[in-house]
């Protein structure tokens, strides 16, 4: 039997096989409202078989979101659309899952195919916030340092978007904590140097994502599982390394989590990313020999038998696809024919088989 297309359970759901959508930014988003676009883009993967869709980095407040045209669940009024592309997801046999995040100093910037650059306040930018008052490159905006009120304001947007999620239909919550977003501002020193208790040891440098955590487990049902994106490295010299992701990972696991998702980079513009296929799975695979926490990963994994590989030589337990997705969003469907495993199509697409 595949091991990519073989059942597990977390919690209270069960995915049909081991492979996940992983969240993709549209920038498509008017006033963080899903639309059309949002429902087709996430319905055609669920169509084609994936297990888990987890939908684009959402902005947990206005200031949160990477871009303004983003995806937000910071009012009430955001949940009726996407429940609509949760209905659609589960009637195919698929979970939908949602990551909650906030850009900190990576916030307010253009959309990529318009540009790298600052959004100006006056064309509908805005104040972005972060650990220090220190951009993240020359073209990005200055960031204002969170006072302890800013602090205690991010935890309660993370709870709160936890309960819109929720009420939207979302079985699965995922914080996202890498990719150079405020909370893995606050975890890397190169982006951390703060005095206070929520900077300097790995103890301080911590502790707002385990304040996050907390307030989304406090609302969280159970049964509901919850993933963490953790930095795997910084791919920078004194940055987070593979070992404080362990640490990292061990504290999140004893606190409940039941994923860690192990990515890397983005938390510097210094960085010096090794690119290539899976590159990132050594990050899951050290985080899981070493904690036993089931881990999923990602990053340039795009054919069945790489993925069937990863998980057969144990060092990922799931694995996120993302920019195969985009190719193909019926890569589930094609994976099983070229692993010779016979799985359920749409009976609309039947006749397709091969």
């Amino acid at each position: 039997m595949s091991k990519l297309f073989s059942p597990i359970t977390i919690k209270g759901i069960t995915l049909k096989n081991r492979i996940i959508v992983s969240p993709m930014c549209q920038y498509s988003a008017l006033d963080g409202f899903a639309n059309d676009w949002h429902l087709v883009h996430l319905g055609s993967f669920a169509v084609g078989g994936a297990a888990l869709i987890l939908v684009e980095a959402t902005g947990v407040s206005p200031e949160a979101r990477i871009s303004p045209s983003d995806l937000g669940l910071w009012k009430d009024e955001h949940v009726e659309k996407l429940g609509q592309i949760n209905t659609f997801i589960k009637q195919q046999g698929a979970i939908p899952g949602i990551q909650l995040a906030h850009a900190g100093r990576k916030a307010s910037t253009m959309v990529p195919w318009v540009g790298r650059d600052a959004v100006k306040l006056e064309d509908g930018g805005w104040q972005t916030v972060a650990p220090m008052a220190i951009p993240y490159a020359d073209n990005y905006p200055k960031p204002v340092a969170l006072d302890m009120e800013g602090i205690q304001k991010v935890i309660l947007d993370f709870k709160t978007a936890t309960g819109r999620a929720l009420k939207a239909g979302f079985d699965v919550i995922e914080i996202h904590a890498s990719h150079g977003y405020l909370l893995h501002q606050f975890l890397s020193p190169l982006s951390n140097q703060r005095m206070d208790s929520y900077g300097g040891t790995f103890e301080n440098r911590t502790r707002l994502l385990l304040e996050v955590l907390d307030g989304v487990r406090s609302v969280l049902p159970q049964e509901k599982p919850l993933l963490v994106r953790i930095p795997g490295s910084d791919w920078a010299e004194g940055g987070w390394t593979p070992q404080d992701a362990v640490a990292l990972a061990q504290i999140l696991k004893d606190k409940g989590v039941d994923v860690m998702d192990v990515t890397s980079g983005g938390v510097v513009s210094h960085q010096k990313i090794t690119v290539g296929p899976a590159y990132q799975t050594p990050f899951a695979a050290k985080v899981k020999r070493e904690t036993g926490a089931l881990t999923s990963t990602a990053g340039l994994i795009t054919n069945a038998v790489q993925a069937e590989s990863i998980l057969v030589n144990e060092e990922a337990d799931l694995i996120m696809i993302a920019r195969e997705f985009l190719r193909d969003p019926h890569f589930p469907l094609r994976a099983a024919h070229e692993l010779k495993v016979n799985i359920a199509w749409p009976v609309q697409y039947e006749r397709a088989r091969w």
